[in-house]
């Protein structure tokens, strides 16, 4: 029996050496560019041109210099942690760097990036024979009890490793692949995205795709505290319209209501959200090429906000007509962030076709 053809949109085994590379990388909010350069290293050889803006948003240009500009953007950043305080016994205290868990990081390995290098380190935590109360009574994980442990043994030790108010504290869990197509790893919120645009300037490059557009590939920096780098970069391209690629929560776990987070599942396809910064002809024409190609896709709303560079890109200079396309993820901001291989296909396959199905031409007034 002959062997079933295998699809183009498939991740290669090249690709996915990428991924393990960039999802193995710290590209903590404000620090973002070693991973910006892994990713720019990747790119180069599918766009034309790149560039970076002063707080290290990356782009790749396919087809510059055209009057009509699309972006197709993802965020590089992930949630850290900063060093805030170190006390006499060389322990460290922090503050959040973007929407970081403190209900996950006690007996969690971290790196501390100091200014003589990465410093290993641990939040500590007291044994369960030390912790005296019950149920509700027992101490709490706060961010203003949560401490890291370097091995030193009081503050002079901790600083001379180089460790310094303001270091970037970031996890260690890194890449790994599960059974039945699942991915797991920190940080796929948003390096998923930054590998899926990637993957959709390769495919246009290696199956020799022409645009009648310039097309920008970004991946912007500091979303996780704001949408900055969207709101710089957008500022600078100015695009005519955008299509940001960003996660969402898959609601089939435990303990999450469908009523209030809809019914959003890893292994269906990409999400597409309705709501006010999202504008519906951009949306329906990702819609009927999702149709017209066979690709499978769930439907969300939003309230007011998206709470992704949608919004920045959606509202920036005279407006840019946006869409969102959302990959299901289940744990965000967790070490343990799990989303399914067959959504990652799906969802290049649909930036891919949504960026062919675009031209100058296209209608995206509402009169």
């Amino acid at each position: 029996m002959a062997k079933a053809k295998k699809s183009p949109f498939s991740i290669s085994e090249e690709s996915m050496n990428f991924l393990r590379t960039y999802m193995n990388n710290a590209s903590p909010v404000g620090s973002e560019s070693a991973g910006q350069k892994i990713w720019l290293n990747y790119i180069k050889s599918y766009v034309d041109t790149t560039f970076t803006d002063p707080y290290g948003t990356a782009v790749g240009v396919i087809n510059p210099n055209k009057t009509f500009k699309v972006v197709i953007e993802a965020h590089a950043d992930e949630i850290s942690w900063f060093v805030n305080y170190i006390s006499p016994e060389g322990f460290i205290y922090l503050k959040r760097n973007g929407g970081v868990d403190h209900q996950i990081a006690p007996s969690q390995r971290v790196i501390i990036h100091g200014k003589k290098g990465q410093v290993k380190a641990v939040f500590g935590w007291p044994a369960i024979h030390t912790r005296h109360g019950n149920g509700d009574k027992e101490t709490q994980p706060k961010v203003e009890n949560l401490f890291l442990d370097c091995g030193a043994r009081n503050k002079k030790e901790t600083e001379d490793l180089g460790v310094h108010i303001g270091a970037v504290v970031t996890y260690t869990e890194g890449f790994d692949e599960m059974a039945y197509g699942n991915l797991v790893g920190r940080a796929f919120d948003n390096r998923i995205g930054g590998f899926m645009i990637a993957q959709v300037a390769r495919l246009l490059k290696e199956n020799k795709k022409t645009i009648p557009y310039s097309l920008y590939v970004v991946n912007a920096v500091q979303e996780e505290i704001g949408l900055r780098g969207a709101e710089m970069i957008a500022r600078r391209i100015k695009p005519d319209a955008a299509i940001i690629t960003d996660v969402t929560h898959d609601s089939t776990t435990p303990m999450i209501n469908k009523n209030i987070e809809g019914d959003i599942s890893c292994g269906k396809g990409p999400s597409l959200t309705y709501g006010p910064a999202v504008h519906n002809k951009l949306l329906a024409l990702i819609q009927d090429t999702a149709t017209k190609n066979k690709i499978p896709f769930q439907l969300a709303a939003v309230s007011r906000s998206t709470g992704t560079d949608t919004d920045s890109f959606a509202y920036a200079n005279d407006g840019c007509p946006s869409a969102l396309i959302s990959i299901p993820l289940r744990y965000m901001h967790t070490t343990v962030e799990m989303l399914h291989k067959d959504d990652v296909e799906n969802t290049i396959r649909l930036i891919y076709e949504s960026v062919l199905a675009l031209t100058p031409k296209t209608n995206l007034s509402y009169f």
